[in-house]
């Protein structure tokens, strides 16, 4: 397994503890590990990049705090772990505003660095299975199976209907729903492959997700209510 993993602190004895830590990790877990260094929260934040899986972040820097520069990461990056790094828990605590995963108080012992990074490794494992890759006339493009709303057969493509816009691909139904097997996906007639997740509604012989009504054919209309009852751990 490769990682890449970002620490962001303007103080260089505790960086290079950070650094000392993952070479140890890395060796006792057999896993590459790439490090990238950030002096200070506005190094990281601009030009961003979502390529980390892992950051490491203080939270009392001089030009841009580690809370702000956390939320102007998420703004492009809502997957990325965030580790906080500070002997200020008063501020670490306010950590579920940005997501973050946990915080370590410093100075950090090895122990409580190594049960947070197998932690973050289990996030990181997780989310690299909710993807699939998926070739378009573009190329090939990485969608988290949790963004997509509902997958639309149309001619000889489907088109994926998801937060970040629409994709176009020439991959069979039953291709993708192989793909998606292990998501929360269901067919609501022939030309519908709906993430259960994001319905919002039925109404007559429409499910509504995404603010948009696809249509529920008569053949599947049982079988589509039994699965979206049970998937919602009751009756509809």
């Amino acid at each position: 397994m490769r990682i890449k993993v970002a620490i962001v602190e303007d103080n260089f004895e505790s960086a290079e503890v950070l650094q000392r830590y993952l070479k140890k990790y890395s060796r006792e877990n057999n896993i590459i590990i790439d490090v990238f260094s950030f002096q200070d929260g506005d190094e990281i934040v601009n030009f961003y990049e979502a390529k980390f899986d892992i950051i490491l972040l203080d939270i009392e820097m001089k030009r841009m705090d580690g809370m702000s520069a956390a939320k102007k990461i998420r703004e492009f990056d809502k997957d990325v772990t965030i580790i906080f790094i500070t002997n200020m828990p008063q501020y670490a605590i306010k950590g579920y505003e940005v997501k973050a995963l946990s915080y370590l108080l410093k100075p950090v012992p090895y122990f409580a660095f190594s049960q947070e990074m197998n932690s973050s490794l289990e996030r990181v494992k997780q989310k690299r299975e909710s993807h699939i890759l998926v070739t378009t006339d573009e190329g090939i493009i990485k969608i988290n199976i949790f963004d997509i709303f509902y997958i639309e057969t149309m001619k000889h493509y489907l088109i994926i209907h998801s937060r970040d816009g629409e994709f176009k691909s020439r991959t069979s139904m039953k291709k993708m729903e192989d793909e998606l097997k292990e998501g929360s996906f269901f067919r609501s007639n022939s030309c519908y492959l709906v993430n259960m997740d994001e319905v919002t509604g039925v109404k007559g012989d429409y499910v509504i997700i995404n603010n948009e009504n696809l249509k529920i054919s008569r053949p599947r209309k049982k079988e589509f209510m039994e699965a979206l009852a049970s998937h919602f751990g009751g009756k509809l």
